[in-house]
């Protein structure tokens, strides 16, 4: 299937928002509801995880996400022992690994295939009467990148289960993920959502019981923590995180509702995160966050488009080479390399002066790319913040608080003490808008003042007359940045 902008800007959300949803939600963890007005920030993990670090939730749906980025089929049997294999040493290593999970993994040997885990995990089910434990839909979000393709629903209905029936067994879970999965399929395609598409791929005598919980989580006024109690249990999850999603107005405000909702935050906002991201795109995740977010296996918040991107086109990179490509060629050599006025701390330039940095701009510490990068082309040691901003009008479904979360971004390096190098393929139009509203939103420049600085500046300044429009709404507005501490 080939995706337009739109849909990959999707698909990419449904990692991207899960992962901070989950980093979000992990201090919170086990503790009371919040108030509706209760700050949501970044901290330390309830259970030992780092600052903005996500927690078992993102990390058991890594595997699974980097089979379908290499092309893989998840009902290839091969490709499952693959993924218990990496949750066996994930396992070894993490601070939060959930009982019937661990139970499950545990007794496992090594090299052990999906007919192991699929006994153990049914052997668990029978001595202990339930496995409906919430583990398999926190980490079923990546699975329906692999299927969204026409005519794959049952594909994916069936991947999904087998996924999940790796460590729990119970009926609830494997009904939760397909729905959800199927969930997440349709508003990667549509941007809609839409939960009670998926009922008629359960099975007949499920449905109405799935229809009625489905009926309870999108009543008015629904909140996630009329679920809290006992929400790691998969049905109570499945509840609090679509209410979450439906009840939002944003995307940062679904994953708010999601972990002031109290009980398993981590999980619930992981599994609303993966929904809304589908829904809203990853554009819609506050690109300060880049900055913080981190977790297993030793990836960061630039990773995940990437891999959500290879995922979603079959392990196939596009005909420009993106997202494997080590270096992106420009379409012709301008390499801009200059100061900002009223800030000699930022420079402005094009993607092929990331060689000049070390030898001319020394101090810079931060790049902040407003196009595609190559794998290798950020320079080695630097903080590497990528943006996604398209340079075409009707392209940019969340423009202006990407264009305020960018220059509050920068702000926020500087005022760490970074030098800041930003860039977009020709410093042409869109390092152009973003350095002009930094002048405004953060030096206090007036607007007309601050394109003639820029303009003379930028050898090749010509910003795109949406993005100039864009410019002026979020100095008139204040833009829809969120913070990220």
């Amino acid at each position: 299937m080939n995706l337009s902008t739109h849909q990959m800007d999707r698909a990419a959300g449904v990692i991207l928002a899960s992962a901070a949803g989950d980093a979000l939600g992990a201090p919170y963890e086990f503790g009371p509801a919040l108030p509706d007005d209760a700050p949501v920030r970044f901290g330390r993990g309830a259970l030992g995880h780092g600052y903005a670090e996500w927690t078992d939730d993102t990390s058991m749906a890594m595997p699974v996400l980097q089979a379908l980025a290499a092309g893989s089929d998840l009902r290839d049997p091969a490709v499952l022992g693959g993924i218990l294999a990496a949750w066996r040493e994930w396992a070894r290593t993490s601070p939060d690994v959930g009982k019937q999970t661990k139970e499950v993994l545990g007794g496992l040997s090594d090299g052990a295939s999906e007919t192991d885990a699929r006994a153990a995990a049914l052997a668990r089910h029978e001595s202990t009467g339930r496995s409906g434990g919430n583990g398999s839909l926190m980490r079923t979000g990546p699975v329906a990148l692999g299927y969204l393709a026409d005519g794959q629903e049952a594909a994916l209905v069936d991947a999904s289960g087998r996924v999940a029936q790796l460590t729990h067994w119970e009926r609830d879970n494997t009904d939760a993920c397909a729905l959800w999965g199927l969930a997440i399929r349709h508003a990667v395609r549509t941007g809609e959502l839409d939960v009670r598409a998926g009922l008629s791929w359960l099975p007949e005598e499920r449905r109405e019981r799935w229809a009625g919980l489905i009926d309870e989580a999108l009543a008015p006024g629904a909140h996630p923590r009329d679920f809290a109690d006992g929400n790691g249990w998969v049905v109570r999850a499945f509840q609090s995180g679509l209410t979450a999603v439906h009840g939002a107005t944003s995307l940062v405000d679904a994953l708010e509702r999601a972990v002031r909702g109290g009980g398993d935050t981590d999980t619930v906002a992981a599994i609303a995160g993966s929904l809304a991201g589908a829904v809203y795109g990853s554009s819609a995740v506050p690109v300060a966050w880049q900055l913080d977010l981190h977790g297993w296996p030793g990836l960061r918040a630039t990773d995940l488009p990437r891999l959500a991107a290879l995922a979603a086109n079959g392990g196939r990179p596009d005909s420009q080479g993106w997202p494997t490509a080590e270096i992106m060629v420009p379409h012709e050599p301008m390499s801009t390399l200059v100061r900002l006025p009223d800030d000699d701390g930022v420079w402005l330039g094009s993607l092929d002066a990331l060689p000049r940095l070390a030898t001319e701009a020394p101090e810079v510490r931060a790049v902040v790319s407003l196009c595609r990068v190559g794998t290798a082309q950020v320079p080695d040691g630097l903080t590497s913040v990528q943006v996604r901003l398209i340079d075409r009008p009707g392209e940019n479904p969340h423009l202006d608080t990407v264009l305020a979360g960018t220059v509050d971004t920068i702000a926020r390096l500087r005022a760490e003490g970074h030098g800041v190098f930003v860039h977009c393929l020709e410093a042409r139009s869109r390092t152009a808008a973003v350095a002009a509203l930094y002048l405004m939103r953060h030096r206090g420049v007036p607007e007309e003042v601050a394109w003639e600085r820029v303009a003379g500046v930028l050898p090749n300044f010509r910003p795109e007359a949406f993005l100039r429009e864009g410019v002026r709404r979020v100095r008139l507005g204040g833009g829809g940045s969120a913070p990220a501490r």
